[in-house]
């Protein structure tokens, strides 16, 4: 199969499900995902959006190359994705530094596979911490930085290898109301200028409105998309703006009982299902770069 250039690097999901081992579920398999059918043409931000236990994480752990086991096909650049590697990154939740490593050498561990020279991969750490805003920090530990910019040093990491997919696992889940802001429109500009796709997963309807071209809404038992709904808004974008507050109360409106409540969570978190039926491989399975 001729491999495609990097601007053709669409990724399609077709028929995409996924059961887990579960004493819980009835018949011992809990179906996590359903007929996941989604294309997102290469340079698209896409939003998933759902409640806890629909499967998002699920999903980007498929994308990302971490499980094999699922029925339905997942294609990049008219590849099949077999394993990880270097052309999908991810950010999680929680910024996963290194705590006896600086800035600078966290970011570095995301070239550590990469066919760079030595000043090439310099050059490359140096850009990226200009491009999260960290310059006069390289030399501090974790211990040293807010949490916002641990979350920039961990943005920086998956991005400093040039993926042409950045994952994004609820990445300010755990952050304030204004540092959540701040780094949502810093993403924002990182995306506009690398110009790569970007997948984002997130309980917060208002930050999938603000970032996503389209905003993927899920439900769950088992995991569907519900509905995409476009966000025909330019950037930077005004969250103000009559437009974009009837978007974001038509998302969530998907998630609101009749009477106006929040819905029931779903009765099999998704996290709890991954930690006991799919550990993580080791490290000398992953061929991403860190």
């Amino acid at each position: 199969m001729t491999i495609a250039t990097e601007l053709e690097l669409d990724l399609d999901l077709r028929g995409v499900g996924k059961v887990y081992a579960s004493n819980q579920a009835e018949g011992g398999q809990l179906q996590v995902l359903d007929g996941i059918d989604l294309h997102i043409p290469a340079g698209e931000f896409v939003a998933v959006v759902g409640a806890s236990g629909c499967g998002k994480s699920t999903l980007l752990r498929l994308i990302l190359g971490l499980d094999a086991h699922y029925d339905g096909a997942i294609t990049l650049g008219g590849a099949a994705v077999r394993g990880t590697g270097p052309e999908r990154g991810i950010v999680f939740q929680d910024h996963r530094l290194f705590p006896w490593l600086t800035v600078e050498q966290n970011i570095a561990v995301g070239l550590r596979n990469a066919r760079y020279t030595a000043a090439e991969k310099r050059e490359l750490v140096k850009d990226h911490i200009e491009l999260v805003g960290l310059e006069g920090f390289e030399h501090s530990y974790p211990h040293q930085i807010s949490g916002g910019m641990a979350q920039r040093v961990a943005i920086a990491r998956g991005l400093v290898n040039r993926p042409r997919v950045l994952l994004l696992d609820e990445p300010f889940g755990a952050l304030d109301a204004l540092t959540r802001a701040r780094l949502q429109t810093e993403l924002q500009r990182i995306w506009q200028k690398e110009k790569i796709t970007m997948i984002l997963v997130t309980h917060d309807v208002e930050e999938a409105v603000f970032l996503g071209d389209r905003v993927v809404v899920m439900q769950p038992r088992p995991g569907r998309i519900r509905r995409i709904v476009r966000v025909p808004l330019a950037h930077p974008r005004n969250r103000s703006d009559p437009v974009f507050i009837r978007i974001r109360d038509d998302v969530l409106s998907d998630f609101l009982a009749p009477d106006g409540a929040p819905q029931a969570a779903d009765e099999f978190p998704g996290d709890a299902v991954h930690a006991a039926a799919a550990p993580l491989p080791s490290l000398a399975y992953l061929r991403m770069a860190w």
